[in-house]
């Protein structure tokens, strides 16, 4: 039975991961006003796109050391309102020299976020006995298609209006859900060492937690940033046709994570990670041989059901793999994620720039056919106690 420190940590935590799904998308969605505002080419605006989330993989790093001495309480106390107040910055900023230091500075805070935010969901789990991450991850989703629902009705107003207002929500939700975050001693709670260094841990159980990490965000990246492109130049898909490609992903991915901590209680993460990578890798398979428009659609949407399943799940058995709860196994499995993030967009936009955008979505189909493969090293076990 749950008690009242039970609920209240998993009410914060359900807070941090809205706030973090609200932040990362009103940024996101603005990219291309911010290219407009500034002048930005293509290739300037791409790669200012893959810097950030190479420094974010530097902040998911430094997040693993200092959570491993501090708890991820406290840093998630200071990393997420930086973040709202650098989605802020960068809509306010006047020039390119201001915005870059914004920018650099979110993907560094956005990474520590990520990964402590993680390490929350875990220690929440550990508390109830029982899977709970994909509830986080769903709250993530909703909060997220909040921010792009409010960036639409925004239309029209000044863009730093348009990005500071729901920047203050965020940082009004972390400055509450701070205080009541796990502490360092209840993150550890339940574990079987009082503590261990970084070193301590062996990487050999988490790779496949890493691998399979990665491979989802290359089929991630793709999606996200080249499914309007699949839609207008392969099926010839309208402007009004266009969007629904990412819907159906993001639909889909909420739909399934609803309802995926049941699932997964009922037969096991590594069950749940095997079916999620054979129907991502028919998505994919869809994408790639779609004849028409709808199925097109459909197929985009069966990438979502699969791939939603991959991420909670990577958390929650590196939570299992980290004996001391220091969250350092955590923090390197989010680092895949960027990892994935950056290679899915290289990969993907130069085979579409080599061969065609269809055939472009033969690389995250190999990938997520991988993750099957790779799913039994998410079966619930703990490593060795660390030398």
């Amino acid at each position: 039975m749950p008690s009242p420190r039970d609920r209240q940590t998993r009410a914060a935590t359900y807070v941090v991961y809205g706030v973090q799904g609200l932040s990362f998308a009103t940024l996101l969605i603005q990219v291309a006003s911010l290219q407009s505002r500034h002048g930005l080419s293509e290739g300037a605006i791409t790669v200012l796109l893959l810097i950030v989330p190479v420094f974010a993989g530097v902040g998911s790093v430094a997040a693993g050391a200092l959570a491993a001495r501090l708890g991820s309480k406290a840093l998630l106390r200071v990393a997420q309102p930086v973040v709202a107040v650098c989605v802020a910055a960068a809509g306010a900023a006047p020039d390119v020299p201001l915005l870059i230091p914004a920018l650099l500075v979110f993907g560094l805070a956005v990474g520590a976020v990520d990964a402590g935010m993680n390490m929350q969901g875990v220690a929440v789990e550990r508390r109830y006995g029982m899977e709970v991450l994909n509830g986080f991850h769903c709250v993530w989703s909703v909060l997220s298609a909040a921010g792009a629902l409010w960036a639409s009705a925004a239309a029209g107003l000044p863009l730093p209006v348009v990005m500071a207002a729901p920047m203050a929500l965020a940082i009004a939700g972390s400055l509450y859900a701070g205080p009541r975050l796990c502490t360092a001693d209840e993150e550890k709670a339940g574990t079987t060492a009082a503590g261990s260094p970084s070193g301590g841990l062996p990487w050999r159980p988490i790779i496949p937690l890493c691998l399979a990490m990665a491979f989802l965000y290359v089929g991630d990246a793709a999606v996200s940033n080249f499914n309007s492109v699949y839609m207008r130049d392969v099926v010839e898909a309208n402007a009004h046709v266009i969007p629904l490609a990412y819907f159906a992903y993001q639909a889909a991915t909420l739909a399934v994570r609803l309802g995926g901590d049941l699932a997964v209680r009922r037969y096991g993460p590594a069950a749940i990670v095997r079916i999620g990578g054979a129907l991502a890798t028919l998505g994919f398979l869809g994408v790639v041989l779609a004849p028409s428009q709808p199925l097109a659609v459909v197929a985009f949407g069966l990438t979502g059901v699969g791939l939603s399943v991959v991420a909670p799940q990577s958390f929650s058995a590196a939570g299992r793999l980290d004996p001391a709860g220091t969250g350092v196994a955590i923090a390197r499995v989010n680092l895949f994620n960027y990892v994935g993030f950056v290679v899915g967009a290289a990969l993907v936009g130069g085979l579409g720039e080599a061969a065609g955008m269809r055939l472009a979505f033969g690389a995250p189909l190999l990938l997520a056919a991988a993750i099957i493969v790779l799913a039994p090293g998410f079966q619930p076990r703990r490593a060795a106690a660390p030398a």
